[in-house]
């Protein structure tokens, strides 16, 4: 456990060691957690950007023969699929 102090801002420096083990750099957030003890401090992951290729086979295609992505209506077969 390491004791950091607080400033008259209310900011703290959070120790480098932690921050790397975290993966902490400037412009993470953090979510503050009140409980029974105090609060508890947890890095907030950022979302990841995706890909197209992160959606492959979410979605399947019964139509037989040739199929062009153009003339698929995915809001379509998602409705189609529930």
């Amino acid at each position: 456990m390491q004791t950091v102090t607080v400033s008259e801002q209310g900011q703290v420096i959070i120790p480098i060691d932690i921050r790397k083990q975290l993966g902490i750099t400037a412009g993470s957030q953090l979510n503050l957690i009140l409980d029974n003890a105090g609060f508890r401090v947890e890095v907030k992951q950022p979302i990841q950007p995706t890909r197209a290729e992160d959606g492959y086979g979410l979605l399947v295609c019964k139509q037989p023969g040739e199929r062009h992505l153009a003339d698929f209506d995915v809001a379509q077969a998602m409705r189609d699929s529930q």
